[in-house]
């Protein structure tokens, strides 16, 4: 009996292939199993659970990869050339003041770090993959779940030799050696300061520990420290110092807990360095897409064509001229005339919040929102694509078998210092698309993609 049943033309687009793993436990096994490894963490109940990893061919999941480094590559690029300081960079992108702190006072540092934590956001348009945003910060969610999901998979789909019938990176090693590269290049001790807060809601210590736990059964030394505990990774004997670490918090998400900043930048005045730096915030900031999708005098004509093909037709929402389809249009009376081929996304923003379905809006509210964003501050308007999809099995709570569902996957590839470390990706149970949030719907569901 084998590990791999070929759907054919059932498995829906091509990119994803024809083939898929076959469950290799009862429905109740894999359940408890997927439940337990996640337990504690913060991570939402889920009715509704995958029932193997999500196989594409190899030549598919290089090419999320290839290219998502590549994006990155340019959107750094494109970010550090808006200003050549960081007030100039705020300015440029309009930044809330919040956003004016955390830096690392060696600029070459704090740029260069930058783009070390990252995870796009992707889906598979009719022409294949199409990336949607970019998440640049230490904070990227996917990590802990991306890692628990593969140790379940590979728990039960492990031959005696410990074997698997796919390939997939392991998002906390690939991780680890992230930060014994960043030690070697700081010359700094491979000490880890896991900085974040679990009162934070939706987050359990657990969550932050599990990396720790890692890091310090795989030959680095590693600690999780809330940001009142901080100083401890500083003011102590030098041999005892974390001088490298994770940012694993965004500065909204502790200002509305109310958790002061103050300790994270005091362990940065004195010597650690915490990834990614806050100049991710720029790569983060959805008006570096639009501005790379318009494209940039230095970039070459293979740059250029990656962009065009990868990228969708993206702009900086203003009163101006640009290029649509080979031609120019006055692009605020095109936004508000095609509001179902568009989505409006704020600059800034996650779980799909200030986010604007052009298709899913009558025209007076797409017309009030356009003016809103006008009005309040940056934003994109982008081109809407389609996503397309996918057989999946699923376990539902009350059944004792998978059931096979069509379901339309958001790809979240995560990327470590430049090298591949997962592939995360989260899906609506019920089959429907749109603007994913695992934290969102009671259908939402996630997984990981591995390579066959």
């Amino acid at each position: 009996m084998g590990t791999h049943e070929d759907l054919g033309g059932a498995n829906g687009h091509p990119w994803f292939g024809t083939h898929r793993i076959k469950p290799a436990a009862p429905a109740e096994t894999i359940r408890q199993m997927l439940r337990h490894e996640l337990r504690d963490t913060g991570w939402p109940y889920q009715p509704v659970l995958p029932a193997a990893p999500m196989a594409i061919p190899r030549a598919s999941y290089a090419e999320v990869f290839r290219v998502s480094v590549a994006l990155v590559e340019l959107l750094r690029r494109t970010a550090l050339e808006t200003g050549r300081t960081n007030a100039d960079r705020l300015a440029a992108y309009g930044m809330p003041a919040e956003e004016d702190r955390l830096w690392i006072d060696d600029a070459f540092v704090e740029e260069r770090y930058a783009d070390s934590v990252v995870r796009p956001d992707l889906v598979i348009g009719p022409d294949g993959p199409q990336f949607l945003e970019f998440n640049v910060s230490g904070a990227l969610g996917g990590v802990v779940e991306t890692q628990s999901r593969l140790a379940v998979w590979n728990g039960l789909h492990a031959d005696r030799d410990g074997r698997v019938p796919y390939r997939s990176p392991n998002p906390l090693a690939v991780r680890a050696e992230m930060f014994r590269s960043l030690a070697a290049d700081l010359a700094l001790a491979p000490r880890v300061a896991v900085v974040g807060s679990s009162r934070v809601p939706g987050v359990e210590p657990r969550y932050f520990e599990m990396e720790t736990d890692y890091y310090n059964s795989h030959g680095l030394t590693a600690r999780f420290f809330e940001p009142e505990e901080l100083h401890r990774a500083w003011d102590c004997a030098p041999h005892l110092r974390h001088s490298i670490g994770l940012r694993n918090f965004t500065i909204p998400d502790w200002l509305e807990a109310g958790i002061d900043t103050a300790p994270v930048q005091d362990a940065l005045d004195n010597g650690c360095v915490l990834v990614g730096t806050q100049t991710s915030t720029f790569l983060h900031s959805k008006l570096t897409m639009g501005l790379l999708s318009e494209g940039r005098p230095w970039m070459t004509e293979g740059e250029r064509r990656l962009v065009e093909r990868y990228l969708p037709w993206t702009r900086v929402l203003s009163e101006r001229k640009t290029e649509r389809e080979g031609r120019q249009v006055d692009l605020l009376p095109f936004v508000l005339a095609n509001r179902e081929q568009l989505v409006l996304k704020a600059a800034l923003g996650d779980c799909g919040k200030q986010v604007v379905l052009g298709r899913e809006t009558d025209q007076a509210a797409w017309e009030s929102a356009v003016g809103e964003a006008l009005a309040s501050g940056p934003s994109i308007v982008q081109q809407f694509v389609r996503p397309q999809g996918c057989k999946v099995s699923l376990i539902t709570d009350g059944s004792d078998e998978p059931q096979d569902v069509d379901v339309a996957p958001v790809l979240g590839p995560l990327v470590f210092g430049g090298r591949p470390a997962g592939l995360f990706c989260r899906f609506y149970g019920d089959g429907t698309a749109g603007i994913v949030n695992v934290r969102g719907s009671i259908s939402s569901s996630d997984n990981v993609m591995v390579a066959v």
